[in-house]
């Protein structure tokens, strides 16, 4: 037979006057033995987001861009988006939700395009894994085991749901006592907010192993219309679509159950696995740019812009995400006195003079930043106390006659040191010696100084123009030995041509790859043998391409 079954709306509260609240019926398919099947209204929350939820359809004209923005403003605001929990466990307090019965609610905090809440109880513990699965044989099926042990209580976001298409949902249970059990309910999905590909154009490799398990996520579509982070699955289809009030998230970091992201130049935000933003840190008067780490006290090192000082790029703060306090740690004009001095040009009230892209935490208080504007990746001692340069790894050449020229180690072989590089990436390793470990990077293997004009990087034997024929960037890997005061290049391997941003991952034995400026990302073996790449649109870059499991959050692999 086939049952009506109407929940209440949930209610929006976000504006004085009365909204309509959508609702769309879902069908929900019971196991075949029962061959029955309900019909269940789902009230969708409106979030009062006209432009992005209520009107799935809604083409990015001039005016739906605005308004598109002024809605993403309103996804990240706390005060509303724990109204919209509220409004949710009301709902569930209102009602009876078992598997066969639960309430399923569609991107209720906004969050993620591609998203559905669920809610449910089971009458035995259980463990939870979900399988989306569309009539396009062009799309395989994404499944997932749900980030939970054996409970009875079932509260999740299922990610993964594809735009234009009826998805058909499939629960499946496993139960305490050794049963199982599938439950399956279809939701059509509506449009994307942006403009994004469902499926990015792929290439297979020569590499017959398996890619790395985890989403590839897309940071920095740097696009002059609406903002967003990007979720790619092994196939390239599109699994996450989450907006952001502008300019770019710079990586993922997890702490407290909760989920780290910039939002804007000046705000980080912090979401849990439901998808609800539970804070927004405003920054004040420094703009954030690049990167940011946590360090073992579970305070967040930001890389960051003084936006009351005449230079950019060359600051770090500390974020206390407890209390969203934000203090001062390094001037790196204060490391780089006179180096500052002899590149300062008083006619640039944006003076970018060192380009901090990358931070990494080393622990007792020391810290690597990688410095693109001179090429050159430093490590800061006693950053909580009084800064110190330990030491630098660069090409002696750039650095000679300076004040900070013993400060370079010494090149344990023969190569040409990093230029122009991004996505430096601190590894400590048990088998390595004390004093030593590695440090892996996107060589963009591009000379550029737009502050210090005088250095010739022809000498180098490297490209020295954007659009260099036939260059190439490249994977290194050194060995730094700081006992001996020495780096060495112990691994590297050509990569797509990309002068400016980019990075590398290593993960789960593979090498990620995103070639910025080439509108390409991808997936190497263990030999740097190419898997799979692909490849996407873009007006500028991808700033970076990072590879997460998601395990301990949404997922428990």
């Amino acid at each position: 037979m086939v049952l009506p079954l109407f929940l209440k709306s949930v209610h929006s509260c976000f504006r004085k006057t009365s909204q309509s609240i959508d609702t769309i019926a879902v069908v929900i398919k019971m196991n075949k033995k029962k061959r029955s099947a309900m019909i269940l209204t789902i009230a969708t929350v409106s979030l009062c987001l006209v432009a992005w939820l209520s009107k799935p359809n809604t083409t990015n004209t001039i005016g739906s861009i605005v308004s598109g923005k002024t809605a993403v403003k309103e996804i990240y605001n706390v005060e509303k988006q724990n109204t919209i929990r509220k409004t949710l466990d009301e709902q569930i307090a209102q009602g009876s939700h078992s598997e066969n019965n639960a309430l399923m609610v569609y991107n209720p905090f906004g969050t993620n395009t591609l998203s559905m809440y669920t809610y449910f109880t089971t009458a035995q513990g259980a463990k939870i894994s979900y399988t989306i699965h569309v009539e396009d044989d062009k799309i395989a099926d994404f499944t997932r085991t749900l980030n939970s042990d054996y409970t009875r209580t079932h509260e999740y976001q299922l990610i993964g749901l594809i735009p234009d298409h009826e998805n058909t949902i499939t629960l499946h249970m496993e139960y305490e006592d050794g049963t199982n059990k599938d439950v399956t309910y279809t939701y059509t999905c509506g449009s994307l907010k942006g403009n994004e590909s469902i499926q990015l154009e792929t290439k297979e490799g020569s590499s017959r192993e398996e890619l790395s398990d985890g989403l590839y996520v897309i940071l920095g579509n740097d696009s002059d219309e609406d903002d967003f982070m990007y979720y790619y699955d092994n196939n390239g289809i599109l699994r996450g679509e989450v907006p952001i009030e502008g300019y770019r998230s710079h990586r993922l970091l997890f702490a407290n159950e909760r989920m780290y992201y910039s939002i804007s130049t000046n705000k980080m935000a912090e979401m849990d696995a439901l998808g609800q933003i539970t804070n927004v840190f405003d920054l004040g008067n420094y703009d954030l740019h690049h990167d940011y780490v946590f360090d073992d006290n579970g305070d967040m090192l930001i890389l960051a812009t003084d936006t009351t000082k005449d230079t950019v790029e060359d600051m770090i703060i500390r974020l206390d995400v407890s209390s969203g306090a934000v203090s001062q740690v390094v001037d790196m004009g204060d490391l780089f006195p006179t180096y500052k001095a002899s590149v300062y040009d008083k006619d640039n009230d944006e003076l970018d003079w060192t380009h901090l892209n990358t931070i990494q935490w080393m622990g007792d208080n020391e810290i690597l930043v990688s410095s693109r504007e001179t090429s050159t990746i430093v490590k800061i001692t006693d950053i909580y106390g009084t800064p110190e340069i330990a030491y630098m790894m660069g090409e002696k050449t750039y650095w000679e006659d300076s004040d900070y020229a013993d400060l370079l180690l010494d090149k344990a072989n023969n190569f040409t040191s990093q230029t122009g590089q991004h996505s430096i990436t601190y590894v400590e390793d048990d088998s390595l010696a004390d004093g030593q470990y590695y440090l892996y990077m996107f060589n963009n293997n591009f000379g550029y100084s737009s502050t210090n004009t005088a250095y010739d990087w022809s000498q180098l034997n490297i490209p020295t123009e954007v659009k260099a024929e036939d260059a190439v960037s490249k994977y290194y890997k050194y060995l730094v030995d700081e006992s001996k005061s020495t780096y060495e290049l112990v691994d590297t391997f050509d990569v797509p041509y990309s002068p400016y941003v980019s990075s590398v991952q290593n993960i789960g034995g593979n090498t990620i790859v995103d070639s910025g400026m080439a509108f390409n990302f991808q997936e190497y073996d263990s030999d740097h043998t190419l898997i799979r790449s692909f490849t996407m649109e873009g007006e500028k870059y991808i700033y970076r391409v990072y590879k997460y499991t998601f395990d301990g959050f949404y997922f428990n692999q």
